[in-house]
């Protein structure tokens, strides 16, 4: 129904959304790991084909329950435009429950409070945040443009005007030399922003990024195997103390073990469920079956 400027990506809890493309591509776009718009230029769209959309989807499917902005930076749009994007939606859906976007923690940090609160007003309410990791050292290797304190800003801003966040990490993003700093030092980000949601993701490098990849990490890459996956989902889990409850999964399509559960509650099971995985190899999700 809606022309669609692909590829189009969205989370997987996004799967039922509607999706409105309100811009196109990232307008960071050099994280080594991330090829998901390398094949778009940055583009902000225009207002009259934004609305056409929001009036031909409300006519053919006025019962939305949940939208989705993208592509992935969304937040990047001026605060005017975006309230703009977001009370004509609310106007054109009356049984909206949520709207949601990929927000960079730099797009979150360069808004003001005061806007953030604006926009929650006006329905966006929740953000999905790649962290991808808690080390200094590979956030660098990745070109990632962010720290891990920048990262805590703005989850913590993000959560201070009344957002919903969904996080994502990613198992094995330091290879084995970095494995076990990787993941102490995304157990304690983890801990400190206490996401709402928190989802563990597989680095998978496809073809057209492996190479940029490992120029970019600046020595030898050596990737972890799927028991290494297990070893630091498992230490993800046992080092994790987050201050309110978290939703954690582990059940990506990247994934060669899924697990999930909540914290505090269910931190026990789930290191439970890792232990029979690991006396269970057989268990282990094909390559050939993973979502990448």
């Amino acid at each position: 129904m809606l022309d669609y400027d692909y590829p189009l990506y969205r989370p997987p809890s996004e799967g039922k959304s509607l999706i409105f493309q309100v811009t196109l591509g990232c307008s960071f776009n050099k994280c080594s790991y991330c090829d998901m718009y390398r094949t778009k230029e940055y583009q902000e769209r225009p207002w009259d084909e934004i609305k056409m959309e929001i009036d031909l989807a409300s006519k053919h499917m006025p019962g939305t329950s949940r939208i989705f902005l993208a592509d992935g930076d969304a937040l990047n749009l001026s605060t005017e435009r975006m309230l703009q994007i977001l009370d004509y939606i609310q106007d054109k859906f009356p049984n909206l429950e949520r709207i949601s976007c990929y927000a960079m923690p730099k797009n979150i940090l360069e808004k003001s409070t005061e806007d953030l609160k604006k926009l929650y007003g006006a329905g966006l309410t929740m953000f999905y945040i790649g962290i991808e990791t808690g080390s200094d050292i590979i956030l660098k290797k990745i070109t990632k443009g962010a720290t891990s304190q920048t990262i805590i800003k703005a989850c913590q801003k993000a959560k201070d005007s009344g957002y919903t966040i969904s996080c994502m990490v990613i198992l094995g993003l330091g290879g084995k030399n970095y494995s076990k700093q990787h993941i102490e030092d995304t157990a304690k980000i983890l801990s400190v922003t206490s996401p709402h949601y928190v989802g563990a993701l597989t680095l998978h490098l496809d073809k057209g990024i492996r190479e940029e990849f490992l120029t970019k990490f600046k020595e030898p890459f050596l990737a972890i195997d799927d028991s290494d996956a297990l070893d630091e989902l498992e230490s993800l889990v046992s080092k994790m103390e987050p201050k309110t409850p978290v939703i954690f999964r582990a059940n990506h399509g990247s994934n060669a073990y899924p697990i999930g559960g909540t914290f505090p509650q269910e931190k026990q099971q789930m290191l439970e469920k890792i232990t029979y995985l690991r006396e269970h190899p057989e268990l282990c999700r094909p390559v050939g079956f993973r979502a990448f």
